[in-house]
């Protein structure tokens, strides 16, 4: 044997989707049901585990094998279970693997490809059924999937007509039963036929390393404080009832947690209101007075989402006390930067409490009274607290190591933007540099015309990628306290300020175009630009490539021309997507931005990276590891991008915060 294909089909009383692929598996009702495979490019074989087929002795040593390579799409899933079920059934067989003095107990993921990880790297969708729709296979994912999988694959609710069973078995349904056996085949074979019709275009062997690196990652997972995490949970649930209760008193409102309800009260009262969304209520409460005010903080006390966090924790912690899988591999194939899942890390509430570790304290003795008596906003203080469930193991400390400014120092070396350049060189604060260019004036963060910093910081933050006045509001600029007539000058001192970055975004936008209407090569300093067979390629310094489908050149009836091409839009649907040069510059600077923490992880995978967040790696390291150390590895400049200047910053903290 040299390489198996493989798709399972497995049952658990664990719900997949809220608790992730490590906590299904764990479940003492988790077992694989069918075993779809083919040998070498050979037929497919469907071995039916729940009617007590067995798998070949062969078979069995191979997936332990890391010179037999196995592949499935979204192999992370059926590696996971396979090695959950090798566990119990043939635990001699599963070794487990790790860096020095670690043994994760999961088949070692560099004997495997994921052809999901393939599709996303072409720009292909992360779904086995859009993948095979767009490539126009011969054969598609059969529909009758998902009701099958809900039929066999989860507990069922016993009824008097299914004789009070809990679940559906092969017996209850045979003709069901045969069908799921030709699903299995047929996921097979349609994997199979997308990495034919994918191999022209193969990984490069560093992203299929760069796979590996995340897969270890996301089998080493990170802990959890759960004992936090219950109490958390529990003061949630009374401070929500409080809150309800001095609503249902102030409104006389059957359910003041309804929006519809609440905006008829407002009506009523002389507000009205088409959303009671965050920024829409922050606005109106600094509107308004009295008991309207009052109603209006308790609702932004309401519909604070931070239990859905600890919620989300207990929901996929492992028997081992951390929590697994919380990243995906190119979750964004725009740039193919990591994207969270489960518990999020991507997207969690900054922490601003001078004292975290006395308010951990506090939460963890579960009284409420206390915690209200010293925290006054308990909703807002327990969101500023999730930073803090995750805790390194015992005798370890965790060192958070980040880049400074990463994006906009990539920005600046692709558009030599010598001044911004000069001030990352220096270790300058690039927001004080920024105001100082665009307002010819001194700015210092502590000192002179320290009140225009601000100003530089919303500037930097929207305004790199094409951004105008809508960008400046999206990023808060009318709730920071700029007026609407400062916006569009804003606009017009940065980009005067930025002449090489204008000029960058056009020159790209030029390039693109050449290479889809000419079908000529073309390059813009670093990055170059081709179109062939119905793709367009962007290669970046690192050798890696960004993908776009079908893409084209599209006139308007005004007679205006556009970029598009094919890709999953904002809803999430495979739609034909308008873009432009700056947009062009935005996914190239964040997929070599991801590229230069890729290397970085690289430099020290060696450590325990327990998790990582766009610019800043999280590492559980023995107490005597130096931050200088890890911030020193983690600064390295690759040589595919030799004069760039990086610094990372770092700290070391017995819980993760935000330092």
């Amino acid at each position: 044997m040299r390489s198996l294909s493989i798709d399972i089909e497995t049952k658990s009383g664990v719900d997949l989707a809220r608790c992730g692929v490590y906590r299904y598996c764990e479940d003492p009702l988790f077992g694989i049901l069918l075993f779809g495979v083919s040998v070498d490019g050979g037929p497919v074989e469907v071995y039916d585990l729940a009617c007590g087929e067995k798998l070949p002795d062969q078979l069995i040593s191979a997936l332990s094998d890391t010179t037999v390579l196995k592949s499935a799409f979204n192999a992370s899933f059926e590696r996971i279970c396979i090695s959950a079920w090798l566990r119990r059934n043939h635990p001699g067989m599963l070794m487990g693997y790790g860096i020095d003095g670690e043994s994760l107990p999961y088949l070692d993921p560099s004997g495997w490809r994921c052809t999901m990880v393939w599709s996303a790297y072409l720009g292909l969708p992360l779904s086995l059924a859009n993948v095979g729709r767009i490539l126009k296979l011969e054969n598609q994912k059969m529909k009758e999937g998902s009701d099958l999988i809900r039929y066999f694959c989860s507990p069922c609710r016993p009824t008097k007509t299914n004789g009070g069973r809990t679940w559906n078995l092969p017996e209850h349904a045979p003709e069901k039963w045969e069908l799921f056996k030709r699903y299995n085949r047929r996921d097979v074979e349609v994997e199979m036929q997308i990495q034919q019709r994918l191999c022209n275009h193969p990984v490069p062997a560093t992203v299929w390393d760069e796979w590996h690196l995340d897969q270890m990652v996301n089998d080493r997972g990170i802990r959890l404080d759960m004992d936090l995490v219950h109490s958390a949970i529990r003061l949630d649930g009374l401070s929500s009832s409080e809150v309800s209760e001095r609503m249902r008193q102030l409104t006389d409102l059957d359910n003041p947690n309804s929006v519809v309800q609440m905006k008829g009260w407002l009506k009523e009262n002389g507000l009205e209101t088409d959303t009671l969304g965050k920024k829409t209520v922050q606005s109106l409460i600094r509107e308004s007075g009295g008991k309207i005010r009052e109603i209006l903080e308790l609702r932004l006390q309401m519909a604070k989402s931070s239990v859905k966090k600890y919620q989300a924790m207990e929901d996929t912690v492992c028997s081992d006390s951390r929590a697994h899988g919380m990243f995906q591999f190119y979750g964004a194939n725009r740039s193919g930067r990591w994207a969270g899942r489960h518990i999020q890390l991507q997207n969690l509430p900054q922490n601003h409490i001078h004292d975290l570790e006395n308010a951990r304290d506090v939460l963890k003795t579960g009284d409420y009274d206390l915690m209200k008596t010293l925290f006054d906003d308990v909703p807002d203080t327990l969101s500023q607290l999730i930073r803090t469930a995750f805790i390194p193991r015992e005798g370890y400390k965790f060192i958070v190591s980040d880049f400074s400014s990463i994006e906009a120092r990539v920005l600046a070396f692709l558009a030599d933007e010598k001044w911004r350049i000069d001030v990352f060189r220096n270790n300058g604060d690039i927001y004080c540099a920024s105001a100082s260019a665009m307002f010819k004036v001194p700015v210092e963060k502590h000192g002179r015309n320290a009140e225009l910093r601000q100003k530089g910081k919303i500037a930097e933050l929207a305004l790199g990628y094409g951004g105008s006045v809508g960008a400046l509001k999206a990023m808060g600029a009318i709730e920071l306290g700029l007026k609407e007539e400062e916006l569009q000058p804003l606009v017009t001192s940065w980009r005067n300020a930025n002449p090489g970055i204008v000029g960058y975004w056009w020159e790209i936008d030029s390039a693109v175009r050449k290479a889809i209407s000419e079908r000529i090569p073309t390059s813009v300093g670093i990055i170059s630009f081709e179109c062939r067979k119905g793709m367009l390629f962007i290669t970046l310094p690192s050798g890696r490539i960004l993908s776009y489908v079908r893409p084209r050149i599209t006139v308007s009836d005004d007679g205006r021309e556009s970029i598009t091409y094919e890709g999953t839009g904002l809803n999430k649907h495979w739609e034909r997507i308008e873009s432009y040069g700056p947009k062009f510059v935005e996914n190239i600077v964040q997929a070599i931005s991801r590229d230069i923490l890729a290397y970085a992880m690289k430099n020290l995978r060696d450590l325990r990276i327990v998790a990582h967040v766009h610019d800043e790696l999280i590492i559980e390291c023995p107490l005597d590891t130096r931050v200088e150390e890890i911030c020193g590895e983690m600064g390295k400049t690759p040589k595919w991008i030799e004069g760039l200047h990086l610094r990372a910053d770092g700290y070391e903290t017995m819980f993760y915060k935000k330092d």
